[in-house]
C-alpha cells in the first residue's frame, strides 16, 4: 500500500500562490482592467489594436489567468454556455461530424459548448437537470422534450431552446428531420430498378426506432399503389445475427434490401456474399448516410446521401435567438435526401 507522507511537525506548509486577477494582467500588460476584459471576452464592440490584444493575451498566459465564467455571466446578464445533451441513441459517423462542426462554429462565436450525459433521465425530467447549469441555449437531439421542459429551461434563463427531431415542440425552435424521405428515396430507387420484393432492415438496438420506423414508412409510401411488397427484417448489429439472416435469405424470396443505414447495409451485404447470394444480381442493396467505407466495398454500396444543416447556419441561428430571445419560435425542415446509385443496386 502506498503511504502518503504526513507534513513534518513544525514545518510550515508551503504558501499558496495567490490566484491571479485581471488587475495583475492589466499591470503586466500596461493597460486598464477594462481593456483586459474586452480582449479576453472577445468583445467586438470596442476597437483595440492587435499589438495591445497580443500583449494582454501574453500577460494572461504568463500569469496563468483565465476569466471567471460566473463573474462574466453576471456582467452580461446571461452565461455563454450552450448545452448539448448527449444523444440517447447510438449515432453514426455522419452525425458525429455534424455535431463536431456545430461545436466548432459555436466556439467561433464565443460560446462554450458543454455536452451533458443524461444517463437515466428523459424528457422534462432531464430538462430540470439541464436547467441547473443555467445554460443560455440548449440544443436537444431526438425526441422526448415537452412544452413543460421548454418552460423550465426558459425560466432558468435559457434564451434559446432548439430541438433537432421529427416534430416541433411548443415554445422551442425546431429543426425538423423527417426520416420518412430517406426511406422514400430508397424505395423509389429500388422500384425504378425493377425490384418488387423489398426487405427493410429494422435495427434491434434500443432507441433507433425514432429513425428506423419513419424510414420503413417512407419505403412503404414509395411502393404504395404498386405490385411491390415490403418485409420488415429485424437485425442486431452483430456478425452472427447477419449470418443467420443471410442463411435463410433465399427462403424469404426478396430481391432487394434497404439496410437502414450504410453500417447495417454493409454488415448484411457481407453476410449475403458469404452465403453465396450475388449482389446485385439476386439481391440489390441500398444503405444510407453515404459513408466513405461504402465506396471501398465491392460492389460499391448504393446509398441515400443525407443533407444536414451546416454547423455554421445552426450556430448563427442560436446566436441570433440568444440576442433576440423574444422572437417567435422558428421551424425549419433541414434534412435533405438523394440516392447515390452505385454497383450494389
Amino acid at each position: 500500500m502506498v503511504q502518503i507522507p504526513k507534513q513534518s511537525a513544525g514545518r510550515p506548509a508551503p504558501a499558496r500562490r495567490p490566484v491571479p486577477t485581471s488587475a495583475d494582467v492589466a499591470r503586466l500588460a500596461g493597460v486598464s482592467r477594462a481593456t483586459v476584459s474586452y480582449v479576453l471576452n472577445n468583445t467586438s464592440a470596442v476597437r483595440i489594436s492587435e499589438p495591445t490584444r497580443r500583449r494582454v493575451r501574453e500577460a494572461a498566459e504568463e500569469l496563468g489567468y483565465v476569466p471567471h465564467a460566473a463573474a462574466r455571466s453576471l456582467r452580461a446578464g446571461h452565461s455563454r454556455m450552450v448545452l448539448m445533451p448527449a444523444p440517447a441513441v447510438p449515432v453514426g459517423p455522419l452525425y458525429h461530424r455534424f455535431f463536431a462542426e456545430l461545436q466548432a462554429e459555436l466556439g467561433r462565436l464565443d460560446y462554450t459548448v458543454v455536452q451533458y450525459g443524461s444517463v437515466g433521465l428523459r424528457g422534462d425530467e432531464a430538462a430540470r437537470a439541464w436547467a441547473e447549469l443555467r445554460p443560455v441555449a440548449v440544443l436537444v437531439p431526438g425526441s422526448g422534450l415537452g412544452p413543460q421542459g421548454v418552460a423550465v429551461l426558459k425560466r432558468a434563463g435559457a434564451r434559446a431552446v432548439v430541438t433537432l427531431g421529427p416534430e416541433r415542440v411548443e415554445g422551442a425552435h425546431a429543426l425538423l428531420m423527417d426520416h420518412d424521405r430517406v426511406g422514400h428515396c430508397a424505395g423509389v430507387h429500388l422500384l425504378a430498378r425493377g425490384r418488387r420484393r423489398i426487405g427493410v432492415v429494422m435495427p434491434e438496438e434500443g432507441g433507433l426506432e425514432i429513425f428506423s420506423r419513419p424510414r420503413l414508412d417512407g419505403v412503404r409510401r414509395a411502393l404504395r399503389d404498386t405490385d411491390a411488397t415490403v418485409a420488415e427484417l429485424p437485425l442486431a448489429y452483430e456478425e452472427e445475427a447477419a449470418a443467420r439472416l443471410a442463411g435463410r435469405w433465399r427462403s424469404l424470396g426478396l430481391d432487394a434490401v434497404f439496410g437502414y443505414n450504410d453500417e447495417y447495409a454493409m454488415l448484411l451485404m457481407r453476410a449475403l456474399q458469404d452465403e453465396g447470394v450475388a449482389v446485385p444480381e439476386e439481391t440489390a442493396v441500398v444503405g444510407a448516410d453515404d459513408l466513405m467505407l461504402g465506396r471501398l466495398l465491392r460492389p460499391r454500396l448504393s446509398t441515400v446521401h443525407l443533407d444536414l444543416p451546416s454547423g455554421r447556419d445552426l450556430a448563427e441561428l442560436v446566436d441570433r435567438v440568444v440576442r433576440e430571445p423574444g422572437a417567435e419560435p422558428e421551424t425549419h425542415e433541414v434534412l435533405g435526401a438523394r440516392v447515390v446509385h452505385r454497383a450494389s443496386s
